[in-house]
């Protein structure tokens, strides 16, 4: 063999043996890529699965963020929820801890390049954050971050929130198998997270339900019920707090045809501030849910209900209370701003709760009037046995005592005998009274000294004492309704104001009626005032007795407390 075919075999034999290392090299390479995009897709199965793990929203959001991290090597992720007002109402994160969290300082509401993925719902990476046109920059504290990736997540084909990845690990950019990977993770996050909410949202509904049946078991004496029907509203207010997740709950019952509201009870941190005081609440929405008896939101609480400690910035769900063509009140639940709307459950289960709650209290009033049907049964079976034995008995006992006259001569004995008759005569006309009120006691009526005693333990509530109450004269013959009404509504207001302002250590309230006039006096040993406190309280007072023809006069002074004194005629 020559020397030129021997070199010429060795040439063929490198050649050969650099192409089996140049495709094992490339064997290897592939090789490495498909187990890679292996343990991703595995990554991506174990991230779908994760997802599935929990029911709750919450939950399921964090496990979102936390799994698109770790499939895409994102050393910082979060979820922007965008709410009602096309902003982000909620801000899940994972990277920053708490304590550098609180540093940083607000959550991000959607502005610049996050507010970009809101108006435009389509997958957006970028090389560097802070070089884009819309940037805003970073807050102080905040950690660097370079690469982006964000991309919408759907639900039923409507955007529920967006997911933002940023600071590739290694200092690279994000690629398109990162962005795939994203997506197909975000449409398994869109499953998971309509899932849970709607499980949340028949817990929800669950919840509510189960406060219908606790709530009229209560009312209907199943359980141990509160005392009086203020004790009752004031349960049904906290337990409608305790399902809205509110920070206020009121119960206002109408004080008369017009647009004024006594607040009969309420819950919540601020609810002694609330309770026994009078509010004028008119609004077109109020007439709407009074007519439909559907449930209606105010998105501004102060411009309903007024200045009030709470009320700044909240939200207002109105729910009436009516059952068998009777109104009970409207039922108002407050929640500030910051914890979010009232949601439609909410709304729907409301005016579930409220029809539930209207047709119990309308069934304990017709027991309590079933009680007061027997009690007045009694009285009358009273009345008639007073009348037709015990006094034709005393009657008769006179008559036969003043028959003795004429066989006793004795002087002494003969006044004897006019003594024991005048005592007879006394006594069968206190039975006449007797008989008198106890069949004057309509059905349908009770005393006003009970009423009055009723308010007064009412507006007292939240004192560390127990206000005075003196009652002077023939009170409960006052028969006029409107009359009665404004009685209350005068003590009711009165001792509210005297609760909140004065901080006095105590306070009598009176009650007489003298001269066919009712006297209403409030009196507390408080702060005093020179200036009238805000407010509409003096002037209703004021207005209440001009209608009747009265007067009504404020004292007042830092020194000596102040009084309020209520006049109006009877007749």
């Amino acid at each position: 063999m020559s020397e030129a075919t021997r070199h010429t075999g060795a040439d063929r034999q490198l050649v050969a043996g650099s192409r089996e290392d140049e495709l094992l090299t490339d064997f290897v390479d592939r090789a490495e890529e498909l187990v890679d995009t292996q343990q991703r897709m595995q990554g991506l199965l174990n991230a779908v699965v994760a997802l599935a793990e929990d029911l709750s929203l919450e939950v399921v959001l964090h496990r979102v963020v936390s799994s698109a991290c770790d499939l895409l090597q994102a050393e910082y992720g979060a979820l922007g929820v965008i709410g009602s007002d096309r902003a982000l109402s909620h801000f899940i994160t994972v990277g920053i801890d708490d304590e550098l969290a609180h540093k940083i300082g607000p959550l991000p509401t959607g502005q610049g390049v996050l507010g970009l993925l809101i108006s435009d719902p389509n997958p957006l990476r970028l090389h560097d954050l802070s070089q884009h046109p819309d940037a805003y920059g970073f807050p102080k504290n905040h950690p660097p971050m370079k690469s982006f990736l964000g991309l919408p997540i759907r639900v039923r084909d409507v955007v529920f929130g967006n997911l933002y990845l940023t600071q590739k690990k290694g200092g690279g950019d994000f690629t398109d198998e990162d962005e795939d990977l994203a997506e197909a993770l975000a449409a398994a996050a869109g499953v998971a997270i309509e899932n849970a909410r709607l499980y949340e949202d028949s817990r929800h509904r669950t919840a509510w339900l189960q406060a219908c049946m606790d709530v009229t078991g209560k009312m209907m004496g199943d359980e141990e019920a509160p005392e009086g029907q203020e004790g009752g509203l004031d349960m049904i207010a906290a337990r409608a707090l305790r399902e809205s997740s509110s920070a206020l709950a009121l119960i206002l019952v109408q004080e008369d045809p017009s647009n004024l509201f006594r607040i009969a009870g309420a819950a919540g941190n601020t609810a002694s501030e609330w309770v026994g005081s009078l509010v004028s609440f008119d609004s077109a929405e109020i007439n709407t849910v009074v007519a439909t008896g559907r449930a209606a939101l105010i998105e501004d609480a102060s411009s309903a209900l007024g200045s009030g400690e709470g009320l700044a910035g909240g939200r207002l769900l109105v729910i009436d209370l009516s059952a068998l063509g009777t109104h009970h009140g409207l039922l108002v639940l407050m929640r500030e701003r910051v914890a979010g709307t009232f949601s439609k459950t909410d709304m729907e289960m409301g005016t579930v709760f409220g029809s539930h709650v209207a047709l119990a209290l309308e069934l304990a009033r017709a027991h309590r009037m079933r009680e007061q049907l027997a009690v007045f049964t009694d009285r009358d079976r009273i009345a008639r046995d007073l009348h037709d034995i015990v006094i034709q008995r005393l009657f008769a006992a006179g008559l036969s005592i003043q028959s003795l006259r004429h066989v006793i001569t004795g002087d002494s004995a003969a006044r004897t005998l006019q003594t024991v008759t005048a005592e007879l005569d006394e006594t069968i006309r206190e039975l006449r009274n007797t008989i008198y009120s106890l069949s004057d006691s309509g059905m349908n009526r009770v005393l006003l000294s009970s009423r009055v005693l009723q308010a007064v333990r009412t507006g007292g509530r939240s004192l560390p004492f127990v206000p005075l109450l003196t009652l002077t004269g023939p009170i409960d013959a006052i028969r006029d309704e409107e009359t009665a009404l404004n009685i209350l509504a005068v003590i009711t207001e009165g001792l509210s104001n005297a609760v909140r302002h004065s901080g006095a250590d105590s306070i009598g309230v009176s009650v007489s009626l003298e001269d066919g006039c009712v006297c209403v006096l409030i009196q507390d040993d408080g702060a005093g005032f020179t200036v009238p406190p805000p407010g509409n309280g003096l002037s209703n007072m004021e207005h209440r007795a001009r209608t009747l023809g009265g007067t009504f006069e404020v004292s007042s002074s830092p020194k000596t407390g102040t009084a309020l004194s209520w006049r109006a005629p009877v007749f």
